[in-house]
């Protein structure tokens, strides 16, 4: 949702909140029934703020309340508190944030510093992880200081096997169960491998008619 709309839904939201709350939860004279009535209303609103607060990107900054906390000018959410509900349909595209990319040029110190992103799902039993982070420093052998680039890094588990998709890069990690790999792991281009070892490779490649590589598949 933009801004200007998510503005105008939540005052309209707030208003509906203080409405119920100033006459009908704060009126001493209304009966139990009534009350407990009005008092899950408000608790619907209450379900209500919590999605919207979820699209808000905190855009006007924050502002101090009573209780030395800061809380947001748009939504009203406090300052630091991780957001832990989604509000998703059964059935349909499920959809969590939004995509995100490296937004500085700067390098930062640590990865923490860079994060931009770094969130994991379960769905279905499937693992979806996706990393969006800043260029930042980092050791190599806890000696030599190295930069690591900005980057995208899209991870999928799933039966054994790993998938990674990256700005520069797609890997496909392959763990057979009662199959031990040998001791030392080697990489090469398909043209680099003699002709009788290739056989041991289970892999098609899809490609056009000018042998322009379109896709693979690998037999499990």
């Amino acid at each position: 949702m933009k801004k200007e709309q998510l503005k105008k839904e939540l005052k309209t939201l707030f208003r509906s909140m203080d409405f119920v709350s100033n006459n009908f939860l704060d009126d001493k004279k209304v009966n139990k029934k009534d009350f407990q009535t009005f008092f899950n209303i408000y608790q619907q609103l209450g379900l209500a703020w919590e999605f919207l607060g979820l699209q808000c990107k905190h855009w006007d900054g924050y502002k101090k309340i009573k209780d030395a906390n800061e809380v947001c000018k748009i939504c009203g959410k406090v300052k630091g508190i991780d957001e832990s509900h989604y509000l998703l349909p059964i059935k349909g595209l499920k959809k969590l944030g939004a995509k995100l990319m490296p937004d500085s040029k700067k390098t930062f110190k640590n990865k923490k510093e860079a994060a931009i992103v770094n969130d994991t799902i379960d769905f279905h039993g499937a693992t979806v992880n996706v990393d969006v982070h800043n260029s930042y420093k980092s050791s190599l052998f806890k000696e030599h200081e190295i930069s690591v680039a900005a980057d995208r890094i899209v991870r999928l588990k799933e039966s054994g096997a790993e998938c990674w998709i990256d700005q520069h890069l797609i890997y496909v990690k392959m763990n057979k169960k009662g199959k031990k790999p040998g001791k030392k792991k080697y990489g090469g281009f398909p043209w680099e491998i003699k002709r009788k070892n290739l056989k041991n490779f289970p892999i098609i490649f899809d490609f056009d008619e000018n042998y322009k590589f379109l896709g693979l598949t690998i037999l499990r």
